[in-house]
């Protein structure tokens, strides 16, 4: 079983705690998962993540097929970092760490996901073609969404939380990022 590493920032020009308010809320996680993956939070959650926390989804990963997935927090650092550890799911490994860092202009937002598939050999081919895919496109949608609501919060002079918190949450689109900002990567 190999494990696999993805690391990814995403720069957005909030302050930090309106960004740790959003991602400390376990209910705002489906609206940054991209739809087809039908992701559903099976348990009650609070509005912020706490060490010890428990939280069961229902997701479909792949090929429609519905999943359950535990995930303990394992590690929080108020206004500065949390950590999800997968506890039942698909993965035999999925360790999750979310770091938000000041920075001019707006928040550093730090993901690094350790994880490792079951099944050996076969499991790293599956990771190779499919789930590792699979991993950068969740993020890669994640980053447009969330540059798409910050972009309109701009222009609409609101603060970001109270757009994310109080409206449906719009679809990306390819143009809502402000040319002078870091392109995606």
């Amino acid at each position: 079983m190999s494990v696999h590493r993805f690391d990814t920032t995403t720069v957005l020009p909030i302050a930090r705690d309106e960004a740790w308010r959003f991602f400390s809320d376990p209910r705002n996680l489906a609206r940054i998962t991209p739809p087809e993956m039908g992701f559903v939070i099976t348990s009650d959650v609070p509005e912020h993540v706490y060490t010890g926390l428990m939280i069961t989804y229902r997701v479909r990963p792949m090929f429609n097929i519905p999943v359950t997935w535990v995930t303990e927090i394992t590690s929080v650092v108020d206004g500065d970092r949390f950590v999800d550890e997968q506890r039942v799911g698909p993965y035999a490994m999925w360790h999750h760490e979310h770091h938000f860092r000041e920075i001019p202009g707006g928040v550093e937002m730090r993901d690094i996901v350790h994880y490792a598939l079951p099944f050996g050999p076969v499991g790293d081919l599956v990771e190779r073609w499919l789930v590792g895919p699979q991993v950068r496109s969740i993020f890669a949608y994640r980053r447009r969404v969330l540059r798409d609501v910050c972009a309109a919060a701009t222009a609409w002079g609101a603060r970001v939380a109270t757009i994310i918190s109080s409206t449906p949450f719009p679809r990306p689109t390819t143009t809502a990022w402000p040319a002078s900002s870091p392109a995606p990567s």
